[in-house]
């Protein structure tokens, strides 16, 4: 199956549903308002045409719908995350960190759990 590349506005219904499981339009529009305001009518639609994309699954079975992330959350953020890489940064994962740790402030957790990954990529060593 192609993973499909989800606009912000579909990122952010999908994040609410990988956070808050299966639910239902007025849920999802609820937790999108607390960023910013955006119509119930608007998120349906969106909702609608995601599920059109098979973005979303729906179950109709009851009155109230009720809409769960049909694409998992590892997936679309490896597919964004390479499209990003190869656009911003010719490919290049290393400039990407670099990048990434010389822009904010890590924090020693952090750091530390970015040593364990390498450890882990490295075999070990």
């Amino acid at each position: 199956m192609k993973i499909p590349k989800p606009t912000d506005a579909e990122l952010e219904i999908l994040q609410v549903l990988w956070e808050h499981g299966a639910n239902t339009v007025r849920f999802v529009n609820e937790h999108l308002n607390e960023k910013k305001e955006t119509g119930y009518t608007t998120t349906l639609k969106l909702m609608q045409i995601m599920h059109g994309k098979e973005m979303l699954s729906r179950d109709d079975r009851n009155r109230t719908h009720i809409f769960d992330a049909a694409v998992k959350e590892d997936d679309i953020q490896k597919e964004l995350l390479d499209k990003f890489l190869d656009a911003t940064f010719r490919g290049s994962a290393s400039k990407l960190v670099m990048h990434a740790l010389g822009n904010s402030q890590t924090s020693k957790e952090e750091l530390d759990q970015i040593r364990q990954l390498l450890d882990q990529l490295e075999g070990g060593k």
